[in-house]
């Protein structure tokens, strides 16, 4: 049920509970204290009674109308809340008047509970005098009914002030609190926007500084949602535009290469036809044709082989990134015996699956490609190196790659070429990054591939 309930709702549920909990404990604790309170009001008040007549009548005896200015005092003295005052036992037998015991003016009556669980009981209390030689008393009697309802018409007034201080901070303090949510609305709704794919939806901040934070992190997420959305999209018409480009490339070399081979194969294969049809075919002639067909073969499977390298490196899955890489940097060394080619692959790289294993190899073909056409360097440094990864891909690990060369670097108004830039998009597509450092001393191409061998 709690939790069917919204976060304005619980917090005024709960801030309502507390007002009244802190009411009742407060009116519990003022009639718990009835009790003891009536009761020391009510020692007190005969106490006070008693030295007062003590002192009043040491001092009659003197006085020619002592029997007037008792009973004046008497009378007095009943005019007193909360006790009555008799005179008993003189020879005029005159008894004081018994003031009226009732409540208090202007009090409220208590209920009988609470009579009953006060439980005040009278005092009485003779004082014995002596008034012109002639003995007799005064009997105090305590009245506490009348603190009683004082008590109660105290309870009932603070309850009341109570309860109309607990609304008012109620209403107060929902009124805040709705004003502090107000954002949380707002958030929801943005939210809701950017799920339907809105990622230019901002907010604005509002409210305490947390939802502020909130409010900020949000319209970050937007604009990181809606960066990453664009350069998705750019990443699928480049990876097209990239397809195409490729298919157009090995079309080219279809036509420029395979053609003129295979025509030429026809030409030859049809004079071989021709000769073989004839009564006495020329010894020397079909081995011309047929040293011909075997060179026109041999082109053949070198533009075969060429193409094959630009789709799949050979040998990459029969004997492993490690000698593959080992290949392609001894041809490239044999092709630049002035070049010192450095190459520290570590032996803990282990698997990092087949299309790591492709891409760490396309990055170091393009990185040397580019530093033999352009760097003009003498000193050439690879490096592959396994390397754990975080942000989003926890469990994966991966290889760090880079090339470096001494080479003239790069200008300060180079544009990335085509392999590299097609390089970036492929690593940022499986996760990873691709970083190229210009200096006085050459370029570093550095990539972190991430592994996929556990696909």
């Amino acid at each position: 049920m709690w939790q069917k309930f919204s976060l304005r709702t619980r917090i005024n549920l709960l801030l309502a509970l507390v007002l009244a909990l802190g009411l009742a404990a407060n009116i519990a604790r003022l009639v718990l204290e009835a009790g003891p309170r009536v009761q020391a009001e009510d020692r007190s008040v005969v106490r006070l009674a008693r030295e007062f007549i003590d002192t009043i009548v040491a001092g009659l005896n003197e006085a020619p109308d002592a029997e007037a200015r008792l009973n004046r005092m008497v009378d007095d003295l009943n005019r007193l809340r909360h006790i009555s005052i008799t005179r008993q036992g003189d020879g005029a037998g005159m008894s004081g008047a018994v003031p009226d015991t009732g409540d208090s003016a202007g009090a409220r009556s208590p209920p009988a509970w609470f009579v009953a669980f006060v439980h005040p009981e009278k005092t009485t209390v003779s004082v014995p005098i002596l008034i012109k030689g002639k003995p007799g008393s005064l009997l105090i009697t305590s009245h506490p009914n009348d603190e009683v309802a004082e008590i109660w018409d105290g309870i009932i007034t603070q309850l009341q002030i109570g309860t109309v201080i607990a609304i008012a901070l109620f209403l107060i303090t929902t009124r805040v609190v709705s004003r502090a949510l107000a954002p949380i609305r707002t958030l929801s709704d943005a939210m809701t926007k950017i799920e339907a794919g809105g990622y230019d939806t901002r907010v604005k901040p509002d409210g305490p500084p947390e939802l502020v934070a909130i409010c900020d992190k949000l319209n970050h997420l937007a604009a990181t949602l809606g960066d990453a959305v664009d350069d998705k999209r750019r990443l699928a018409e480049r990876v097209v535009s990239l397809q195409d480009v490729e298919r157009k490339e090995i079309a080219r070399e279809l036509h420029d290469e395979f053609g003129p081979y295979l025509f030429a194969l026809r030409a030859h294969a049809g004079a071989l036809t021709r000769i073989a049809d004839a009564n006495d075919p020329a010894a020397d002639v079909v081995r011309k044709h047929g040293g011909a067909i075997l060179e026109q073969v041999n082109a053949l499977q070198q533009s075969n082989r060429r193409v094959l390298e630009k789709l799949r490196p050979a040998g990459l899955s029969e004997l492993g990134l490690r000698e593959a890489l080992g290949a392609l940097l001894r041809l490239w060394g044999e092709s630049h015996p002035d070049v010192a080619i450095e190459t520290a692959i570590s032996p803990s790289l282990g698997d990092t699956g087949e299309t790591a294993d492709l891409t760490i190899y396309r990055t170091i073909q393009e990185a040397l490609t580019n530093v033999f056409r352009h760097a003009g360097a003498t000193r050439i440094n690879v490096t592959v190196e396994p390397v754990g990864l975080t942000s989003g891909l926890t469990g994966r690990g991966g290889a760090r790659v880079r090339v470096r060369d001494n080479g003239s670097g790069l200008r300060p108004d180079h544009k990335l070429g085509f392999g590299l830039t097609g390089m970036r998009e492929r690593i940022l597509a499986l996760g990873g990054s691709l970083t190229i450092a210009s200096g006085d001393h050459g370029v570093t191409v550095e990539a972190v591939v991430p592994s996929d061998a556990r696909y």
